[in-house]
């Protein structure tokens, strides 16, 4: 699944709007879960998305087909993010035409390879999220529970996310520090 047509370059305006969000995480993401650009905030929240090539490219694909992709949440929210990642694709395909064959092969692939993914389309849950929140899980600072909020593009195919701190928690000192800490590696002194 290459990343291709439309959706593949960045909206100017959501990118000028990423460009002036320097102290929160943000990034511009496809319908289909393919991150088009990080901030480095971003980058250092959520690791760097931008490697991905083909079908990998999506986040819903990697979150079905490779277990490591979900070391990003808690467990316990793995069952949430899969009905939210299903029900948001479903959206995704119902705004596209149905010849595309971007959005066609991606739900195909899945279908075939992931019974959890099956089971979930079958259910036709469609949802198109505005603000979510989130708890995300960083190697070095924990679990940060975080407002994800998103920006559309007109036509549904782009969204800017980006994420801030969850009111009554201390995830925005997480932030801050995350900041400072970037996308250095952090290891733990052994003296």
């Amino acid at each position: 699944m290459p990343v291709a047509g439309a959706a593949s370059h960045v909206h100017p305006g959501m990118l000028d709007l990423l460009q002036r969000m320097p102290s929160t995480p943000a990034q511009v993401i496809t319908d289909l879960h393919v991150t088009l650009v990080q901030n480095p905030l971003a980058v250092a929240l959520l690791g760097d998305q931008s490697g991905y090539r083909g079908a990998r490219a999506s986040f819903v694909f990697r979150w079905f087909m490779e277990p490591r992709a979900r070391d990003l949440y808690p467990e316990a929210d793995h069952a949430t993010q899969s009905r939210a990642f299903v029900a948001d694709l479903r959206a995704a395909a119902a705004r596209r035409d149905a010849k595309d064959a971007e959005v066609t092969s991606l739900i195909r692939t899945l279908l075939d390879t992931s019974q959890e993914f099956a089971a979930l389309w079958a259910e036709h849950d469609v949802a198109f999220r505005r603000d979510d929140r989130k708890r995300i899980r960083h190697p070095a600072l924990g679990v940060l529970e975080v407002n994800c909020l998103n920006l559309f593009s007109e036509d549904g195919r782009q969204r800017l996310l980006w994420f801030t701190p969850a009111v009554g928690t201390d995830s925005a000192d997480l932030l801050d520090l995350l900041g400072v800490l970037g996308t250095q590696d952090v290891v733990e002194s052994t003296s």
